[in-house]
């Protein structure tokens, strides 16, 4: 759920081949922030579907922890990509 400023939290984990995960991120998104938490699950889903992926760094930044975090994913190894959206 968004609030006025349209900002969402999001908590992300990647489930690896082999059964390893990576997270639990946290992550916002709004309007006003720069975040690639949208970009990594949009850009999963197409790679599922059979479009090439050419992207491999995403950042993700913490308004709670004032903190961010790189990825470097290769959705090759990436079984499953949890996005949860908290809601307030």
């Amino acid at each position: 759920m968004a609030d006025d400023n349209g900002l969402t939290h999001h908590e992300i984990t990647i489930y690896l081949a082999g059964g390893a995960t990576l997270g639990t991120f946290k992550a916002a998104w709004s309007k006003h922030i720069v975040s690639d938490v949208g970009e990594l699950t949009k850009d999963y889903h197409a790679c599922m579907r059979g479009k090439r992926h050419n992207r491999f760094k995403y950042h993700l930044h913490d308004q709670e922890q004032r903190a961010s975090q790189s990825l470097i994913v290769d959705f090759n190894q990436v079984t499953a990509i949890s996005d949860r959206v908290v809601l307030h």
